[in-house]
């Protein structure tokens, strides 16, 4: 079995261990703990609980007698702490509620010993060991998936660490639809900042002229486009967050916090006039000139790529490949796919004259910043461009108007569209508004592809509830008379057949 040690020198690296663990935790994780009695497995639990929970206050107390205590609203569900040591016989952990609480989140045992023949295999498997009166040795083993986790937790301390922040505390903020996550970073004193973590992206299995997805979707399979992009935009006096601290080879960022307000209000409705001012830093980006070479500070140069017929095609094919076969409850007949394709061709030949500049490909709530009290577009803080490419204009136009995570009214999405045509100067609005439409559609096919392939391939089942919204979006954009041919496969191949 795979396993490796961690020393803890007295109580305060044993805390500093548990915020690492609370960090690596996922849904489902059975965690247990081993050691003598006062070996530290309740010490180290409690820190768990603490930091995970983000409140040092906390009260956590000891399960000894209780047996079972569990805490609710973590960010992977509940953790239910158990402590066996008073039981006589190991079948009656049946009765603790063990594969309900697993159901629910992270289950943390001390001395499962007692329990011998009765517990499932561990995902992490600790064993406490006293090295001297305060000194512990923790032992980790367990699933090599979860144990990865945990070595990238204690990279992530070491990289905070080697850049002055030794004492900083570490908290969930958010992971996102990809393999990023970010935390907050607390330090003793001064500003709050933002630790992305992104280790480089594996490339997945060719599925297209021995391409994987990502090629092909010109996905960022590392952070230098981050970088290079943070750079360019700011070169511009657009706001993207300042870079503090980087290692590109494994895949850590610290970056300017610019904070928490949004372009929404708490119960997640749009704010009109931010969303104005977001649909302006547009029409600002739209009116600069862009190069597709951005130069770095180490001396490479990262190369933006286009929005091209291959990438629009695959992102396209997620709709036929997950979102109808959810619908339908069957794949696709070969002559429905094949005529989706030429539908798609045919829509992409009518963006070849459209105007082209940078596409952030992401700019939507989750991802605008609200600055108050600045001015102009430095009032929108961006914080999703890696995927940035060289594209038509209207997608991102697009992107923030038919916002996925929010429900932008038809009169709320008619002003922001409007009103871009409006103070766009030097501007072909017909052939805009015509791009607007495919490029909608474009991005709604997408989503409900992607949506429904994070729900069955990654079990991340809450994206379903977005689908409703994301139909609608369709819907609307369907209505053009450029998207007829589309609009009647939609209602001929998923619209006459029974749906979910």
């Amino acid at each position: 079995m795979n396993h490796f040690s961690v020393i803890c020198e007295n109580e305060a690296a044993t805390i500093t261990l548990a915020e690492t663990m609370a960090l690596a935790l996922r849904h489902g994780d059975l965690v247990t703990l081993k050691g003598d009695l006062a070996a530290g497995k309740t010490t180290l639990a409690r820190a768990i609980i603490r930091s995970a929970a983000a409140d040092q206050f906390t009260e956590v107390p000891s399960p000894t007698f209780t047996l079972v205590q569990s805490y609710e609203e973590l960010p992977f569900g509940s953790l239910t702490h158990m402590d066996l040591y008073r039981i006589e016989d190991g079948s009656e952990i049946e009765e603790l509620g063990l594969d309900e609480a697993l159901t629910k989140g992270v289950v943390v045992i001390e001395w499962p010993q007692k329990a011998n023949g009765f517990l499932p295999e561990p995902s992490i498997a600790i064993t406490i060991e006293q090295n001297a009166v305060e000194s512990r040795i923790f032992t980790f083993q367990g699933a090599q998936e979860a144990l990865n986790r945990i070595e990238r937790s204690l990279a992530i301390r070491s990289f905070l660490n080697a850049n002055g922040h030794e004492n900083s505390t570490r908290a969930h903020l958010t992971g996102d639809a990809s393999s990023r996550a970010y935390e907050t970073i607390i330090p003793k004193k001064g500003e709050n900042i933002i630790l992305m973590n992104a280790p480089p992206m594996a490339d997945g299995a060719p599925i297209q002229d021995g391409k994987p997805y990502s090629q092909i979707a010109k996905l960022a399979e590392n952070m230098r486009p981050f970088v290079a992009l943070a750079q360019t935009l700011a070169q511009q006096d657009f706001r993207a967050p300042h870079i503090y601290a980087q290692d590109l080879t494994q895949g850590f960022l610290l970056l300017e916090n610019l904070g928490t307000d949004s372009i929404v209000t708490d119960a997640n409705q749009p704010i009109e006039q931010r969303y104005l001012v977001a649909v302006e830093t547009l029409a600002e980006i739209h009116q600069k000139k862009w190069q597709s070479e951005c130069p770095m500070v180490d001396g490479i140069t990262h190369h933006i790529p286009a929005f091209d017929r291959e990438a629009i095609l695959i992102e396209v094919a997620l709709l036929s490949d997950w979102y109808a076969p959810y619908k339908l409850d069957r794949q696709l007949h070969v002559d429905e796919k094949e005529a989706f394709t030429t539908i798609w061709n045919g829509l992409i030949d009518q963006l070849e004259s459209t105007e082209k500049s940078l596409v952030l490909r992401d700019y939507h709530s989750p991802n605008v910043i609200w600055l108050d009290g600045a001015k102009g577009s430095s009032r929108i803080g961006i914080i999703d461009f890696q995927d940035a490419l060289i594209g038509p204009t209207a997608y991102d136009v697009a992107s923030l108007a038919q916002d996925a995570r929010v429900d932008v009214s038809v009169d709320l999405e008619t002003k922001l569209v409007d009103h871009y045509c409006l103070i766009r100067e030097n501007f072909e609005e017909q052939q805009f508004r015509q791009a607007y439409a495919i490029m909608a559609a474009e991005r709604a096919t997408k989503v409900l592809g992607i949506f429904v392939r994070l729900s069955k391939r990654d079990g991340k089942h809450g994206y379903l509830s977005h689908l409703p919204r994301i139909e609608e979006y369709l819907r609307r954009s369907l209505s053009h008379p450029m998207l007829a041919d589309y609009r009647n496969w939609v209602e001929n191949v998923l619209h006459k057949q029974t749906a979910k």
